[in-house]
């Protein structure tokens, strides 16, 4: 990125450009005496309700309390023109009804200019994140380790000639399909993404023979989307760092009408502490940008709830599927 990139994206010295672009607009439009002073005191007092109106009350218009919100929108104007009322009218020595129609129509301009820059400024972000997200996910597809441990696993089934070899082949063929071909769009079958579980649950299998391993669907995945390779993060970090030793893993997903519900449950590895290689990302994707997407394509559209205990680690996760 290019420092003229940097200075552009540079959100402090946005909002000072277009104060500083209110600020000529009130030297040429006010008239007083001391025009400079006036100017930047009415500078200071519309910056106050726009960033109450920015930071607080703007993103309860996108959740569901959109009464509440439009209730704080009214009284941050009512507040602010009546604040601005009384300076007013006490520096000009009277007061005119027109003064209260002036101010309110001042201050809903200013604030519809200002939530519309934020919603511009905060789309050009998120299309920005979902890109980097997007790259991510492509670098995670597929860890290459699960592949090269795969393909030893198969070359040592071909020797001894293995009837397990031909199922197996073919779902890695499908694996690496999906990953690489099918995970183009923003959301995906759930079906599809399911299957794509399955096969690599089954290549695990092959190294962990040990292990028991559960997996259980229950209730209806047909006619339902999902944001591709969303669980398989959490799947493969559970592989990732289980036991050696009497090694679980039981997944869980239970579709309903409108939600999903994914559970994830495995018991740790004490050796390889699973918060710093979780946190790092080590399979490419990791548990931070997980998050991140999900914040990014699921906003107030999910419940996260990770549990570290001292013998298991547990994932759940509920989606409102689209």
């Amino acid at each position: 990125m290019s420092k003229l990139d940097r200075l552009i994206d540079n959100k402090v010295l946005q909002n000072i450009s277009v104060w500083i672009f209110i600020y000529l607009i009130g030297l040429v439009s006010i008239q007083s005496d001391n025009v400079l002073l006036d100017a930047f005191l009415g500078v200071i007092f519309l910056a106050v309700p726009v960033y109450i109106h920015n930071l607080k009350i703007l993103p309860l218009f996108f959740s569901k309390h959109k009464w509440l919100a439009l209730f704080l929108f009214v009284l941050n104007i009512a507040l602010f023109t009546c604040i601005g009322l009384y300076f007013l009218s006490d520096a000009l020595n009277h007061f005119e009804w027109r003064m209260v129609y002036n101010m309110v129509g001042i201050l809903i301009l200013v604030l519809f200019v200002g939530s519309a820059l934020k919603v511009a400024g905060d789309s050009f972000t998120r299309r920005q994140q979902e890109k980097d997200a997007e790259l991510k996910l492509l670098k995670a597809q597929l860890n290459p380790h699960f592949l090269f441990n795969t393909l030893n696993n198969l070359y040592g089934l071909s020797v001894v000639k293995s009837d397990k070899l031909p199922n197996l082949m073919l779902k890695l063929s499908d694996l690496l399909r999906y990953s690489l071909y099918d995970t183009k769009d923003k959301f995906v079958p759930l079906e599809e993404e399911i299957k794509y579980l399955e096969n690599y649950i089954s290549l695990e299998k092959i190294r962990l023979e040990k292990t028991t391993i559960n997996f259980k669907i229950k209730g209806n995945i047909t006619n339902k989307q999902i944001a591709p390779m969303l669980l398989i993060v959490f799947v493969e970090n559970a592989f990732k760092h289980l036991s050696t030793e009497n090694g679980k893993v039981d997944i869980n997903i239970f579709p309903e009408e409108n939600k999903l519900h994914f559970s994830c449950k495995n018991t740790i590895d004490l050796e390889n502490p699973i918060e710093e290689s979780l946190e790092k990302g080590r399979s490419g994707i990791g548990l931070v940008n997980a998050k991140k997407r999900l914040a990014l394509i699921y906003p107030e559209q999910h419940d996260l709830k990770i549990t570290n205990h001292k013998d298991n680690f547990h994932v759940d996760l509920i989606l409102d599927l689209p």
